[in-house]
């Protein structure tokens, strides 16, 4: 099973995006620019919050 985890080369805020983009091997701009549709599709606040949650509880980096 894959597991996510924050990218430490690959961040923009949190690296987030980065960490998707490296588990489906994905351009992470795409899921950044999928992200600002979301959020503008939703209103912000759902997927700011949804973000920052993620931020807290997904660890940084893949271990060694």
């Amino acid at each position: 099973m894959k597991r996510i985890y924050r990218s430490k080369t690959d961040v923009k805020l949190a690296g987030i995006c980065g960490g998707l983009g490296e588990m489906f091997n994905i351009d992470p701009t795409i899921i950044r620019l999928l992200m600002i549709f979301a959020t503008i599709a939703t209103g912000v606040a759902p997927l700011v919050i949804t973000y920052l949650i993620g931020w807290l509880i997904i660890p940084e980096g893949k271990p060694e």
